[in-house]
C-alpha cells in the first residue's frame, strides 16, 4: 500500500517536471517545488517558533539602516518588474481582455517570462519583512493573515509559471501588485529614515484605499473572463484562482477600512496589540522616533522608524 503511494508521488513528480515550460526550466528555484516547499517551510518555523524563541530574552535590534536600505531596494526591485511586464506586454500588444500566454520563443514571449520570474522570487524577499517583525519583537504584526499571505503566495505562484510563465490575462494581478508595493516600500522607507520625512507621510490612510483599488482593478479584470463569448486562455483554473484571491482580500481590506476610518476604531495609545480586524493591525497616527532606544519593558514601540502617539519613555 505505501509502496503504491510513494510510486503515484513519484510518478506525479515526474510528470510535473515534464510539464515545466522550458523556458523558464533554468531559472532559480524552479527546477522542482521541493527547493521552494524546504523554503517556505523554513520560513514559517523561523517565524512561529525559532525566531521568538531565539529572541525571548533579547532586546529588539535596532534595525534602522537595514530597513531603509531594505525598503528602497523593494522600491526599485518592483519599479523594475513593472517595467517589465509593461513593455513584455501589457503596455505594447496586450488587449486588456482575453490576453492569452504566448508560447513562442520570441524576444517579448521570453521578455514575460522574464517579468514573471522576477515577480515569482521578490516573494521570497518579501519574507524578510516578518524577519524584521521578529527580530524587532513586533509581535502584533505577526498574524495569520499576514504569515499565511507570505507563505503561501510564492508556493502558488511557483505552479502559476510553471505552466504558464509567459504572461496572458492572468499576470495582471502581478503588475497591480507590484505597482502598489512600489508605493508601499516608498511609505515605509521615508518612515524608517526618520523624523525629519514625517511630513511627507501625510497619506498614510490612503495605503488601505490603494490596497482596495488594487482589489478592484484585479477582480474587474479577471471578472471579464466569464463574460466574453470566448476567452481560450490556457489554463482557466488560475482565473478562477485569481478572483477568489481578489475577493477574499477585498472583504478583508474594507472591513479594516471601514473599522478604522469609518467607525473610527483607532489602535489605543497604551496597546501596541490591539484592536486587529481580520488579522489586520489598525494603526494610530505615528510620530516619529529619532533614535533608536529601548523602553521600560524592553521592547520598541515604533513601525518603519515610528511610535504610536509620539509618546517614548526613553530609559
Amino acid at each position: 500500500m505505501l509502496g503504491e503511494v510513494v510510486s503515484n508521488i513519484l510518478k506525479f513528480y515526474d510528470y510535473l517536471l515534464k510539464r515545466t515550460d522550458a523556458r523558464v526550466r533554468d531559472y532559480p528555484l524552479m527546477q522542482s517545488p521541493i527547493q521552494m516547499t524546504l523554503i517556505l517551510m523554513g520560513y514559517v518555523f523561523f517565524v512561529l517558533y525559532a525566531g521568538p524563541r531565539y529572541m525571548a530574552n533579547r532586546k529588539p535590534f535596532c534595525l534602522k539602516t537595514t530597513m531603509i536600505v531594505y525598503n528602497f531596494s523593494m522600491v526599485a526591485y518592483n519599479a523594475l518588474i513593472v517595467y517589465e511586464f509593461l513593455m513584455s506586454g501589457w503596455a505594447t500588444t496586450y488587449t486588456w481582455r482575453c490576453d492569452l500566454c504566448d508560447p513562442s520563443s520570441s524576444p517579448q514571449a521570453l521578455r514575460m517570462v522574464r517579468a514573471a520570474w522576477l515577480f515569482y522570487f521578490s516573494k521570497y524577499v518579501e519574507l524578510f519583512d516578518t524577519v524584521f517583525f521578529v527580530l524587532r519583537k513586533k509581535h502584533s504584526q505577526l498574524t495569520f493573515l499576514h504569515i499565511f499571505h507570505h507563505s503561501i503566495l510564492p508556493w502558488t505562484w511557483w505552479w502559476g509559471i510553471t505552466l504558464t510563465p509567459a504572461g496572458g490575462m492572468g499576470s495582471f494581478h502581478a503588475l497591480v501588485n507590484a505597482c502598489v508595493h512600489v508605493i508601499m516600500y516608498t511609505y515605509y522607507g521615508l518612515a524608517a529614515a526618520g523624523p525629519r520625512f514625517h511630513k511627507y507621510l501625510w497619506w498614510k490612510k490612503y495605503m488601505t484605499a490603494i490596497q482596495l483599488i488594487q482589489f478592484v482593478l484585479v477582480s474587474v479584470h479577471i471578472t471579464q473572463y466569464y463574460f466574453m463569448e470566448k476567452c481560450d486562455y490556457q489554463v482557466p483554473i488560475f482565473i478562477h484562482l485569481i478572483w477568489i484571491y481578489g475577493t477574499f482580500f477585498f472583504i478583508l481590506f474594507s472591513n479594516f477600512w471601514i473599522q478604522a476610518y469609518i467607525k473610527g476604531k483607532r489602535l489605543p495609545a497604551n496597546s501596541e496589540d490591539k484592536p486587529k480586524q481580520n488579522g489586520i493591525t489598525a494603526v494610530t497616527e505615528l510620530v516619529p522616533v529619532a533614535n533608536c532606544k529601548h523602553l521600560e519593558n524592553g521592547t520598541v514601540h515604533y513601525t518603519n522608524g515610528f511610535a504610536p502617539n509620539g509618546k517614548v519613555k526613553e530609559v
